[in-house]
């Protein structure tokens, strides 16, 4: 049986065990106030490749490649297989371990029966990227210990095991710091925390590019949906309630229903009393509406919806409050994303246009919650408001938001959208791009924007999707997979602004997977138009492909759709749909 059946083995017997777990009868009734069942599951993963040891003589590391095996996690009375680190007084011993993929979690690090139990001291470093993992802490270039610690020292004892961590990474370096000290390891490997559900919704064309984008978008937010919504496994590991919108569509497209997207518009919602701002950004508390409103159209949950009426309408009312002269007066922090961060005309721009969205979006849930009259006034608002259009500022963010508004053409926003393709675009704000080009029926010119940017990051070494991304870091880019050439730009060290800068980058970000969302709503072609998806919507735009088949999550189960171009050019469609879901063509 090679290491992979023999993790497979392993991993199923992880899922039953926790399946079926519970307290032991020692804990009484009384005992269990307060406690709190972890959502998440906890695999092991081994090493699958060492990138990097500071000795290849032998002298210092010894069987390295042990690490590369299959384990069982025990310390054992016997020292088989081990491998071991030397420290002389003039030199310090280390490597560079490769998981694979970025996960979230920690290490569980065994070692082996050494010659005195004295505890060894060795330093610990994560990293989303080869670099990350190779850095100190500190100083404008170098890595940092925010959020989560990522560089730190530890003891190892003597004939055991410790586990550590607790941050989103792909590499691990691992070094012995004292002199003339020895380690003896049997593993080295990871903890992998996730949700342990299905991928329900599926994505395949002919197309393995767009294939691995839609996959990887999903797997990113699969990882960010840990004891909440986050928005990075890294860096912040919060609730940010914008970036739960992208996150939120793809949990509609790939999972279904989850509580981990009610749970954190609650916290959000307890965390801010009126009339404070969501996050302090009002257009984080606008984003909670339309949450609210796509949440809704998905998953029908009404028992949810009239949990949310009180502050729903106060907060409603409270924005209705920010308009001034017909245009929008929001106070608290004024964002949209961190690229146009700088550009204020067009930050007005876009929560004007925001703002229409919201009251819209909040005068369709007020009239289900029998809301009347803050319905009525929601409408009134909006009239007022989309007689100011503001200039886009030469800003593809205000440009796809006034277009979504209704505020502006699409077709105006997408010549706007189109220019040098997709420069001046954000992961975040990529995705409403996007929409607003499917607006505008470019739906090729979306698909191309697709492979081409968010595929540049997967050209880089990419697993999970970044913070944020510009095209021209391909330019003599090294990956972030391997130990930069001297000739070539090391893109995490190098490039990012704002909060992102150099290594603090976020390389695993929820906001960045909404071409996820994208290609399964546009390409695919699955549209929900009544809530609970009760009428949905097939309307394929294959642009150059020649097929495309997937599955779509309803509360009654799956839709399953098949497309194939025929040679005329016309779409072939073949649809299998829960009886309860009426289907539109």
């Amino acid at each position: 049986m090679n290491k992979y059946a023999v993790f497979l083995v392993l991993l199923n017997c992880a899922i039953v065990c926790a399946t079926n777990a519970q307290l032991p009868p020692a804990f009484k009734k009384s005992d269990k106030e307060g406690i709190k069942k972890d959502p998440r599951v906890r695999y092991y993963l081994p090493p699958e490749r060492m990138v990097w040891q500071s000795d290849t003589t032998g002298k210092y590391l010894q069987h390295a490649d042990r690490l590369l095996k299959v384990g069982n996690g025990q310390a054992e009375l016997i020292n088989k297989d081990l491998t071991v680190l030397k420290n002389d007084k003039n030199s310090k011993t280390g490597f560079l371990i490769d998981f694979g993929k970025e996960i979230f979690g920690g290490l569980q690090i065994t070692t082996g029966l050494m010659k005195t139990k004295t505890p060894v001291k060795v330093r610990v470093r994560f990293g989303e990227s080869v670099t990350e993992a190779m850095s100190d802490v500190g100083g404008t270039d170098g890595a940092t210990n925010d959020h989560a610690m990522r560089d730190f020292m530890i003891e190892l004892p003597w004939l055991g095991g410790l586990e550590v961590g607790n941050t989103g990474f792909r590499f691990v370096r691992i070094d012995l710091l004292e002199a003339d000290a020895e380690l003896l390891l049997k593993e080295v490997n990871a903890i992998f925390m996730y949700r342990d559900i299905p991928y329900l919704g599926s994505f395949h064309s002919n197309d393995e590019r767009l294939n691995q984008i839609w996959a990887t978008g999903a797997y990113t937010v699969h990882l960010n949906m840990q004891q909440y919504l986050w928005d990075g496994i890294k860096r912040d590991k919060l609730v940010w309630i914008g970036d739960t919108h992208p996150e939120m569509m793809v949990i509609n497209s790939v999972f279904g229903y989850n509580e981990v997207v009610p749970m954190s518009l609650d916290l959000a919602k307890a965390a801010t009393p009126l009339p404070a701002w969501m996050n302090g950004i009002s257009s984080y508390s606008m984003w909670w509406v339309l949450i609210q409103r796509d949440w809704y159209l998905h998953q029908g949950d009404m028992k949810y919806l009239q949990l949310q009426r009180q502050y729903l309408v106060g907060l409603l009312k409270q924005l209705m409050t920010k308009i001034k002269d017909g245009k929008e007066a929001l106070d608290g922090n004024r964002f949209l994303d961190w690229p146009s961060s700088e550009n204020k005309p067009a930050i007005h721009a876009g929560l004007q246009a925001m703002l229409v969205m919201t009251l819209t979006a909040g005068s369709e849930l007020c009239h289900i919650l029998k809301e009347t009259e803050t319905a009525r006034s929601c409408d009134e608002a909006v009239a007022i408001l989309k007689k100011n259009v503001p200039d886009i500022a030469e800003s593809k963010q205000a440009a796809a938001l006034l277009a979504l508004a209704g505020l502006l053409p699409a077709e105006q926003a997408n010549a706007v959208l189109s220019k040098s393709n997709t420069g001046g675009f954000s992961t975040f704000y990529g995705y409403y791009m996007l929409q607003a080009k499917a607006m505008a029926g470019d739906y090729q010119g979306a698909i191309n924007n697709i492979r081409d940017y968010w595929g540049g990051m997967l050209d880089l070494g990419a697993t999970t999707f970044w913070e944020d991304f510009d095209l021209s870091w391909k330019e003599n880019a090294g990956r972030i997979d391997e130990i930069v050439p001297k000739d070539k730009i090391d893109v995490h060290a190098t490039y990012g602004a704002y909060c992102y800068k150099n290594l603090r980058h976020s390389l695993a970000h929820g906001w960045a997977a909404g071409p996820t969302s994208w290609l399964t709503t546009h390409v695919l072609g699955i549209k929900v138009m009544a809530p609970g998806c009760k009428v949905v919507k097939i309307e394929p735009h294959l642009g150059d492909l020649k097929s495309v088949r997937g599955s779509f999550p309803t509360p009654f189960g799956l839709i399953k759709v098949n497309h194939l171009k025929m040679p005329d050019g016309k779409i072939k469609t073949s649809v299998d749909a829960p009886k309860q879901v009426k289907i539109i063509k």
